[in-house]
């Protein structure tokens, strides 16, 4: 078996050659498979290290970004979806939920980069209960929140703020 020692943790003969491995990347709940990789990995610390004489690291690499790719559309997606659902243009949703600029939302939403993730967990909860959308629209707009009261659907809770 061949080995040698560790670049990275320095285990002398630590990394062990492998050949014909299989790895499977996983991002957001979605997976690639790439087999027949060869390189080192080191027992000790689990460094990996590609062979140069083959296309594995290229192969790998090319897997893992089509995966992050695929996420940033399928989060775009989902937040265009829940955008049209509450009938609202790109300009309102910026105005209303990220005080952002209206070309990063329209990057969001085209896959291009990936939304903060509290804008996105707001989306969600729209998503999952639209009837907040007023409220939101109401604490956007810098109402006076004096007598304020809101009763939730479900639960039947009331929140007074005074």
């Amino acid at each position: 078996m061949k080995t040698r020692q560790c670049v990275s943790c320095g285990a002398r003969e630590g990394m062990r050659h492998f050949e014909g491995r299989g790895e499977t990347l996983s991002v957001k709940g979605m997976e690639r498979r790439v087999d027949d990789l060869s390189g080192w990995e080191c027992q000790q610390c689990g460094e990996v290290e590609w062979d140069d004489d083959t296309d594995s690291a290229e192969r790998y690499c090319d897997a893992g970004d089509e995966l992050v790719i695929a996420a940033r559309q399928m989060i775009g997606a989902e937040m265009k979806r829940i955008r049209r659902k509450l009938h609202l243009t790109q300009k309102e949703t910026v105005q209303l939920l990220s005080g952002g600029g209206h070309n990063a939302f329209s990057r969001y939403e085209r896959g291009e980069t990936l939304p903060p993730k509290s804008l996105m967990l707001l989306m969600r909860l729209l998503d999952r209960y639209p009837y907040l959308l007023t409220d939101t629209k109401t604490l956007s707009e810098g109402a006076d929140l004096r007598g304020f009261k809101h009763t939730i659907h479900k639960e039947h809770e009331t929140l007074t703020v005074s």
